[in-house]
């Protein structure tokens, strides 16, 4: 049974974020509701209700209800309509497909002044002769009913024979009321019925209490040894034999004819039910408990495990000296739901309960280990580094020899020896000639070795000052 409560309510409130005391618009439709509650104390401000299809038998607590609007109430099992005197501003009634056979008691809502359509197609006392002249004379407010227009002649037209059309209307309610009458005590007697059978059931069987034994007496020793083998079969006979008898019973049911009535509508809801019950019962007991996935095989091998199945990679930060994991964790899921260990030669992630895990190609530091994980992307970091010194691809391992005061500083000597310097000869074209710029003769350039620097002194005797030549700077 489908009931009303505040987290329903709620669940169904999301567009005004799960507030109740200010919601206008609530849509409860297929919920298997059969009463109605609450609502006129949890949602005072409503203007639209959505109640179809569901198996509600009365309009009842909708009366404090001041501001709604509209209210939905096809395909339920009312049979009255009443209790909506209280909802001032109402100004749309469906009523599509319920069980309403007095039709007199539209009368009830004379006092809904603002209600302009009415939807009672569908319905028992819809099918009586004068049925719309008779709506349409009782509520003056009305402008539509069952989707059509009422037009000022009909209206006109129906109050000239409303007389008659009442008393024709009164007796076929009457003789509605009689039919429904015996239909009630004809469901009440089938419901009785069925109790009994059930009943039966239970009791019946090839023991006392209706559980099934075996007759120890007649078996053989070697029997009783392997009782445990022979025990499997003879349950699983009962099951499969259980379920046949459930399978026959389902399909004679739906086979079986029943009249449209509230309680056939409560009846198939109530088998509905029954069989999902069973069903959960027959899954529960064909569930088996999974053995626990191995992690670390007997011989101490660690395994690769992924069965959260989450995308992951694997780097090994060689500038850090240090193994890092990006594992793809659900962006909106707990934090509380993720549990790391980190071991010297793997790594193990458990997400809700499913273990990931991954063996290490070297040894890490697990007390230096950190994890985190981004607000973004929800992706878990795990940095773990390496046992050992950093070791980075610049540096070479240091080769120690011993050497003399005088050969380091040959070495030294040397070094400076090799270092080329870009210097200018005075004396190797140090100007421009411009007589030679255009030669005759093209030789190929030769590549000569670098001299010596010679510096000419004053003193020298080869020495010529030239007064046009510019001192070298």
């Amino acid at each position: 049974m489908g009931r009303i409560t505040e987290d329903l309510i709620r669940r169904n409130a999301e567009h005004n974020d799960c507030v109740i005391f200010s919601l206008e618009e609530l849509s409860l439709h297929q919920q298997e509701i059969e009463r109605l509650e609450h609502i006129d104390k949890w949602c005072r401000d409503l203007k639209i209700l959505y109640l179809q299809n569901n198996l509600i038998g009365k309009i009842e607590n909708v009366s404090k209800l001041k501001k709604l609007e509209y209210l939905n109430l096809a395909l339920n099992n009312i049979e009255r309509i009443e209790n909506l005197e209280g909802c001032e501003w109402l100004t749309k009634l469906d009523l599509t497909v319920n069980f309403i056979g007095e039709l007199s008691s539209i009368k009830t809502l004379t006092h809904n002044i603002h209600l302009k359509e009415l939807f009672l197609m569908g319905n028992p006392c819809a099918d009586f002769d004068g049925y719309r002249q008779f709506v349409v004379v009782t509520l003056q407010q009305l402008k539509w009913l069952d989707g059509k227009e009422i037009e000022r002649s009909e209206r006109i037209q129906a109050l000239q024979n409303y007389a008659a059309v009442e008393q024709q209307i009164r007796e076929q309610e009457k003789a509605y009321c009689r039919r429904r009458a015996k239909e009630k005590e004809e469901a009440q007697r089938k419901l009785e019925e069925e109790e009994q059978e059930s009943e039966d059931k239970k009791k019946s069987g090839p023991g006392f209490d209706g559980r099934w034994y075996t007759d120890t007496h007649a078996v053989c020793p070697s029997a009783t040894e392997n009782k445990n083998y022979l025990q499997v079969p003879e349950i699983e006979e009962e099951h499969s034999r259980k379920k046949t008898d459930e399978s026959e019973d389902d399909l004679a049911f739906w086979n079986k004819p029943s009249l449209y009535t509230p309680e056939s509508r409560l009846e198939t809801l109530r088998h509905m039910e029954k069989q999902r019950k069973v069903q959960d019962q027959l899954s529960d007991k064909k569930k088996k408990v999974k053995p626990p996935r191995t992690l670390v095989t007997e011989d101490g091998k660690v395994l690769n495990v992924n069965e959260a199945k989450l995308d992951f990679s694997l780097k090994d930060d060689e500038k850090h000296n240090q193994i890092i994991l990006d594992l793809a964790v659900y962006r909106y899921m707990d934090t509380s739901l993720i549990e790391v260990d980190v071991q010297p030669t793997y790594v193990r992630v458990m997400v809700k309960g499913k273990p990931f895990q991954l063996a290490l190609s070297a040894e890490v530091q697990p007390d230096r280990s950190s994890a985190k994980r981004s607000q973004t992307t929800g992706h878990l970091l795990i940095c773990m580094p390496k046992v050992g010194e950093i070791i980075t691809g610049s540096q070479r391992s240091p080769t120690y020899t011993t050497t003399t005061l005088d050969s380091s500083r040959e070495q030294t000597n040397l070094r400076r020896n090799h270092i080329e310097r870009l210097e200018v000869d005075p004396s190797k074209r140090s100007c421009p000639d411009v007589t030679t710029i255009v030669q005759e003769k093209k030789y190929k350039p030769q590549r000569r070795e670098p001299q010596p620097r010679i510096v000419p002194r004053e003193e020298d005797p080869d020495f010529d000052d030239n007064p046009e030549v510019p001192p070298l700077i």
